[in-house]
């Protein structure tokens, strides 16, 4: 299948994406650059079902994502443009109190020669480059900490996802079942947690920020 390559390897780590998001082409085919398309009559056969998008769930999360050179250039760019962003809005100059301009960021990154992975989230990759940097740009990020409740309801599905975001200090259920807890996330996830917290409750839950600090 033709797919979108880093959403597809999202869906493949266990991101919840929606499918149709993924999948660039409506087709399966015995062989995508030749363009030679499975028939309906194989596709029953293998997979017990016509239905394009559940094959292609089926294929990306238990099948291989081939890339060319070029995409796989593309891609490293790209999640170096967002370490670059997130660290140039999160972190800052541990000496004075003041961020680093993104060019310094990138220049400082090419002098380490920190290796970006084009598939891993950009969090689980931002503590590993300021410490790549720290011998020629000192930096720490800045975090907040952030209070939340979600309604009994929403708890179970929430609390897996909400935990991955960041650090839990406190967590606890309150009489009614609802979960209520706190986090430290870096401090420019903050947005990116309320539309998490909203999505996950439809405009529910609750969400404060207590506290931002190094």
């Amino acid at each position: 299948m033709v797919v979108d390559v880093e959403k597809a390897w999202r869906l493949k780590g266990g991101e919840r994406l929606d499918i149709r998001e993924v999948v660039e082409s409506p087709h399966v085919y015995y062989d995508a650059r030749k363009g030679l398309k499975a028939s309906p009559e194989d596709l029953r056969a293998l997979f017990g079902t016509e239905d394009v998008l559940k094959i292609a769930e089926v294929i990306i999360r238990q099948g291989e994502l081939q890339l060319t050179a070029e995409q796989r250039r593309e891609l490293i760019e790209m999640k170096k443009r967002q370490i670059i962003e997130f660290l140039s809005r999160n972190a800052v100059d541990p000496r004075t109190g003041t961020p680093h301009p993104p060019k310094r960021i990138e220049m400082a990154l090419e002098e380490v020669g920190f290796p970006v992975d084009p598939f891993r989230p950009v969090e689980s990759q931002v503590q590993e480059a300021i410490k790549a940097l720290s011998r020629v740009l000192p930096m720490k990020v800045a975090k907040a900490l952030v209070g939340i409740r979600i309604p009994p309801q929403h708890a179970g599905k929430a609390y897996g996802a909400l935990s991955k975001m960041g650090r839990v200090v406190r967590s606890e259920y309150g009489s009614d079942g609802s979960w209520i807890a706190e986090l430290e996330i870096p401090a420019g996830m903050t947005e990116s947690l309320i539309q998490q917290v909203n999505a996950l409750t439809k405009g529910e839950g609750e969400v404060k920020i207590l506290s931002i600090g190094g």
